[in-house]
Formats: structure tokens, C-alpha cells, sequence
């Protein structure tokens, strides 16, 4: 602590000054992670973050503006890690003078002796949330302001999904937005923090066990758990989807018409097969409302805390393949859409991360590949092969990620804080959640998809694909397939909607003629032979070029193997 007054005598009032520069002051957000930070800083603000990148970095943060403050809000810390999130967050506090530091009621000692050194020197205000898990509130209060006085820090209790209810004295809440007014005035009188505390609380809460907790039955239940987003997001993006699919055909179908009046490529590229008029529906009937429901389930589980007590639980069981718990749900991510499932490895350790990454690529069927694997399987009324096929997918994936995972991996600690408490989620938490997903989804995803589309209409008009099909149909054979199946395969590597191909009128007889068996490994091989393009360009963006070219042909090798061995031992059992 030191000896200077208030900074807020000496902070000049928030507003442009006369060259029009904002001097609202930054203030970095930091704390463990599932600590509150984001509901907080939300509620506090009562504004939606923007996501850019802090201070000419790469590094993408959400900010929050208010009147008096710009809050940039940090990946929450793993101590111990070697995670790539964790570093931003570091590095956002050597670079900002003041930090508003959120540690958790319910183990502020804890916290505290962590936290406390990384923003030594810095100056700031203390946030305490989970207030509303303490019982004795006065006692406890008692004990917050004796550990306000001994670091010299101001320190204000908060219930961080509801900011209106951050504790003023000894009762539970404050009224009338004085909570508001409560955690200004710490940040406006920030002081300057010190290294170590040398006062402990003992405040200590643990949240009570569930079944996910018990070492058989826990595991069982975190994968049912992940699979059901998957699961009702499919289900109801087909319900949705069997209703509008043909309205908005028969909208669109005068376009697609009178395109074929427009220059070749021109018409191919806006009408063709593989155009945007034709492939815009599938994108917005079928992978629009897969991809909502799919970023709602998911901001559910980490809003309440049920996905940091999943990754644990499941934890013990996958470290002997090369990932964690925490990989394992980015993994499942990537059933809603690979590009922010392969952008949320950030969080994972760099000895696991490039596993993850591949594992993404390889297994997380997104919402192009399943709804699509859907439509075929139901197409030769065989609606039961998606419970093999997840079966197989399942399992494959795993066992490929064991191959490729360095052996460090397979001794990666979860790097997992205290259980969680579990809650129910504000809406307007979830709502935050999801909408970033969602926004990466358009911003992201949606760009590439439009340069694939163009990229595959321009092959279809001349030529290419039906080329690479005749050329690679031979091949086909090797895995028991029929040669018409090969362009199939090729489309499916490009764009995972490819597979829809297989229940077109060219090829109706052909797929009406295979065999469960060979449904099963034309689905499968398509849909894992590659990573989808947009998939690729991510994985280079976030990692390198020269790693994602590794990953196609580590992935294409390990597909091919076990499509060998799905078409030929399936066809040799049954």
C-alpha cells in the first residue's frame, strides 16, 4: 500500500478531451476462471462486450464501456498452466495500470495468496463474488473490511449474477443501484495492491457432491451430458428444417432460374448444385438453428457450473489418450461448429492443444456433417446407423487422438480449480454466452463457407469434381464402396454438406443397392476423410500453416485406415 491520495482526486474526468482521444481509463478484469468476471462486468455496465484485439495484439479480448471505464475482460487463470489464455491474461495485466481483481467468497484465501502477485505494483479495487453462498453475511463482513484495512485495497462483495445485489453492510443486498455506485467508488479510489496478504478470513465454503463426483457413475453420466446439446440440437434442427426446407426452396426457386439466364460461371456460382442460391437454405434452415441450440446448451453448462464438474469427472478416465476433460468439451463443440470449438483450445494446455485441435478436425461432426449423415441414413430408410455411427465415430476419435498425442500429454494434469457450485444461469448470461458463438459462427465461418461455395461451383462448371470422382472411383473398391460413391467422398472433404450428395437422383439407385455396412463407411469416410476448409483455415490461422497441411495428411491416412477397416470387417461380421 502506499501513501498517495485517492487516485480518483487526480484522475481527470471521463469524456474526449479536446483531440476527441477517449480518457475513460482501461481496467483489466482478472480472476480464476468460473469466478463471475463476465456476468459482472455485464451487469455492472449493462452492455453487450465487443471483441477485438487488446493493444495491437493478436490476442482477442471482450471489452465492456461504461461511462467512467473501458473493462477489458481476461480468460480466467489457471495457475500452473501452460495455457495460452492464461498468458493473455498475464500479459493484459503488465500492460494496464489499473485491475479490478474478482476473487471468489467462497475461497478468497486462496485466491488472494494466488492472485495477489501477479498484479503487485498495479492499482485497482477488489470484487468478492459468491456473496450470496455465504451464510453468516455480518460476521463475514466484519472480516472483509479487516482484510480491506490490512492490504489497503478497496474490497466490495457481490452477488456477480445479480449486481443489485452487492452486500452495503451486514444485511444481504443493496437497492436502488447503490451496487453500482459501491463498485465505482472502489475502482474511482483504487489503490495500490500488495504482494502477499497477511491477514486470513477463514471463510471457506465447499458446494455439496453430486452423482457426477462418483468414479463409475460420474463418467457415465458427464457423456450423457455432452451428448444431449448434440442430440437436441440435430433433433430439432431436422424438425425445424423438414417444415421450412421446401417453403424456402419454393421461394428461391424464380432465383435459381433466373440465374440460368446469367455468363456459365456466373450462373454456376449463384444457381449451380453447388451455388448459393441452392446451398443457402441447408445453411440457414439446417445449420442456423443447430448451431443456436447447440451455443444455448453449452452456455447453460458453463453458466451454472455444470461443465467445470464434467471435466473433472471425466478427467481421470481420458488423460490416457492425450486429452483432458477440459479438451474433451471442446471437442464436443465442434458438433455446433468447429471454428470457435478449434478457437476455444486456447484454453487448453500446449501439450494437449494440438491433440484437441486434431480431434476436433477428425470427430466433432458440426452442424453441416451430422444433420447431412442424418438425411442420407434416413434417405435408405436405415435411421438407426447414426447410433453405429456415433459408436464409431466415438471411438475412432479416440483412438487417434491416443496415436498422434505426445506422451506428456497422457500426463497433463486437468489444471482445474475447486469444484464448482452449481446455480441456475440468468438468461441474460446464457444469452451473452451463446451470441458469442453464434457471432463467431456469421463473422468466421459464414465468409469462408461463401469462398467455398464459389471455390466449388467454379470446379463443378469445369469439370474438376466429376474428374477427381472418375479418377479416384477405382479406389472406392478398396473399401468395399462402389466407384460411384468417389465423388461423394471428394465433396465431403471440401464441404461437409457434400453428403447430401449421396442421396441425389443420380446416385438414388446407387445408395439403394448398398448395404448398411457401406452406407455406414461412404458417411463416414466422407465426413472424416478431411477436415472441412473452414476447419483447416482456422486450425492455420490459430496455429500454423505448416501444422494444419500436417493435420490434413495425418487425418486422411488415419480415415482411410479406418474406413479399411469398417467396410471390410463390417461386410466380414454381418
Amino acid at each position: 500500500m502506499t501513501d498517495t491520495q485517492p487516485r480518483s482526486n487526480s484522475r481527470p474526468a471521463a469524456g474526449r478531451d479536446g483531440t476527441g482521444r477517449d480518457r475513460r481509463e482501461t481496467v483489466v478484469v482478472v480472476g480464476k476462471e468460473s469466478v463471475g468476471k463476465s456476468e459482472l462486468v455485464a451487469g455492472l455496465t449493462g452492455t453487450t462486450p465487443t471483441t477485438g484485439n487488446f493493444r495491437g495484439t493478436t490476442v482477442d479480448v471482450e471489452r465492456y464501456e461504461s461511462d467512467e471505464f473501458v473493462f477489458v475482460d481476461t480468460p480466467g487463470i489457471l495457475l500452473g498452466t501452460d495455457t495460452q489464455t492464461t498468458r493473455t491474461a498475464i500479459s493484459a495485466v503488465e500492460d494496464t495500470e489499473t485491475v479490478l481483481l474478482v476473487v471468489r467468497a467462497t475461497n478468497i484465501d486462496d485466491d488472494l495468496e494466488d492472485l495477489l502477485p501477479l498484479v503487485q505494483g498495479k492499482v485497482g479495487a477488489i470484487a468478492v463474488t459468491f456473496w450470496d453462498k455465504v451464510e453468516n453475511q455480518a460476521e463475514a463482513r466484519d472480516e472483509l473490511d479487516a482484510l480491506a484495512d490490512d492490504l489497503g485495497v478497496p474490497l466490495v462483495p457481490v452477488d456477480a449474477r445479480n449486481v443489485s445485489r452487492v452486500a452495503t453492510d451486514g444485511g444481504g443486498s443493496a437497492v436502488d443501484g447503490r451496487e453500482r455506485t459501491h463498485l465505482v467508488s472502489a475502482l474511482l479510489d483504487a489503490d495500490e495492491f500488495p504482494g502477499q496478504v497477511t491477514r486470513r478470513t477463514g471463510i471457506h465454503l465447499d458446494p455439496p457432491a453430486t452423482i457426477l463426483e462418483r468414479p463409475l457413475a460420474g463418467p457415465l453420466v458427464g457423456i450423457a451430458l455432452l451428448l444431449l446439446p448434440a442430440a437436441a440440437a440435430v433433433h430439432f434442427a431436422n424438425a425445424v428444417a423438414s417444415e421450412l426446407s421446401p417453403e424456402v426452396r419454393s421461394l428461391l426457386a424464380p432465383a435459381v432460374r433466373w440465374t440460368s439466364d446469367l455468363p456459365g460461371p456466373l450462373a454456376a456460382v449463384l444457381g449451380g448444385d453447388y451455388g448459393l442460391l441452392s446451398m443457402g437454405p441447408f445453411l440457414f434452415v439446417w445449420a442456423g438453428p443447430t448451431i443456436l441450440l447447440f451455443a444455448l446448451f453449452m452456455a447453460v453448462y458453463k453458466n451454472s457450473g455444470l461443465v467445470t464438474r464434467i471435466t473433472a469427472s471425466l478427467h481421470p478416465s481420458l488423460r490416457h489418450v492425450g486429452l483432458t476433460g477440459r479438451d474433451l468439451v471442446r471437442v464436443v463443440m465442434g458438433f455446433g461448429c468447429n471454428v470457435p470449438a478449434v478457437t476455444s483450445t486456447r484454453g487448453c494446455s500446449d501439450c494437449t492443444r494440438r491433440t484437441t485441435v486434431s480431434a476436433i478436425g477428425f470427430g466433432s461432426a458440426c452442424s453441416y456433417q451430422f444433420p447431412a449423415t442424418l438425411a442420407v441414413f434416413a434417405a435408405v430408410d436405415m435411421p438407426w446407423l447414426v447410433l453405429p455411427y456415433v459408436g464409431v465415430l466415438a471411438t475412432t476419435t479416440l483412438v487417434y487422438a491416443r496415436l498422434i498425442a505426445p506422451e506428456r500429454a497422457r500426463t497433463a494434469s486437468l489444471a482445474a480449480e475447486d469444484r464448482a457450485f452449481l446455480q441456475w444461469p440468468t438468461p441474460r448470461s446464457v444469452w451473452r454466452e451463446a451470441s458469442t458463438v453464434v457471432r463467431s459462427f456469421f463473422l468466421k465461418a459464414l465468409p469462408v463457407f461463401v469462398g467455398i461455395v464459389f471455390l466449388a461451383s467454379l470446379l463443378d462448371y469445369l469439370g474438376v469434381l466429376d474428374a477427381m470422382g472418375t479418377t479416384l472411383s477405382p479406389v472406392m473398391a478398396l473399401f468395399n464402396l462402389p466407384g460411384e460413391t468417389a465423388l461423394v467422398v471428394v465433396l465431403g472433404s471440401i464441404r461437409k454438406d457434400g453428403l447430401l450428395l449421396l442421396q441425389s437422383d443420380g446416385l438414388g439407385a446407387t445408395l439403394s443397392a448398398m448395404t448398411p455396412v457401406q452406407v455406414l463407411t461412404a458417411v463416414y469416410l466422407a465426413g472424416v476423410l478431411l477436415p472441412c476448409l473452414v476447419t483447416a483455415i482456422t486450425v492455420a490461422r490459430e496455429l500454423s500453416p505448416r501444422y494444419a497441411g500436417r493435420m490434413l495428411l495425418r487425418q486422411a491416412a488415419a480415415a482411410a485406415g479406418f474406413s479399411l477397416l469398417i467396410g471390410w470387417g463390417g461386410a466380414a461380421l454381418f
